[in-house]
């Protein structure tokens, strides 16, 4: 039961990690690069659809559980820490708040698109071999 609870407040608190460099990626003062960056590694961390799907064993947790960390640990390192205080009092605001279906709906169909172009791009790739 303890390490249950443990794996459920690690849970949350990447949560609360991911919506802070939303935030800091949004924030005009941030650097282009932490921006896009920052943009990156939320858009992966908050996206319902992974590289590695999840019902693979091992590895299909295994992306979430490594690079999402070192994503958010890399743009923690290169943002102001003004702005970082910032989006963190940002982060504690929006975690209280409902569920975007707009979002969720943008991202898959972002990956929809990239899966549509690689099947095409591997189905042309092996018809011309």
């Amino acid at each position: 039961m303890r390490v249950l609870d443990s794996l459920k407040a690690q849970a949350k608190q990447l949560k609360q990690q991911t919506l802070t460099v939303y935030f800091a990626a949004r924030d005009p003062r941030t650097p282009f690069h932490v921006r896009l960056v920052a943009l990156v590694v939320a858009a992966y961390a908050l996206s319902p659809i992974d590289l590695i799907p999840d019902f693979i064993p091992v590895l299909g947790y295994l992306d979430d559980l490594v690079l999402i960390p070192l994503g958010l640990a890399l743009v923690v390192r290169l943002t102001p820490p003004e702005i970082l205080e910032s989006a963190r009092v940002q982060a504690r605001q929006a975690a209280s708040r409902p569920v975007s279906y707009t979002a969720a709906t943008c991202f898959v169909a972002l990956w929809l698109f990239l899966a549509w172009v690689a099947a095409d791009w591997v189905v042309s790739a092996f018809s011309n071999a």
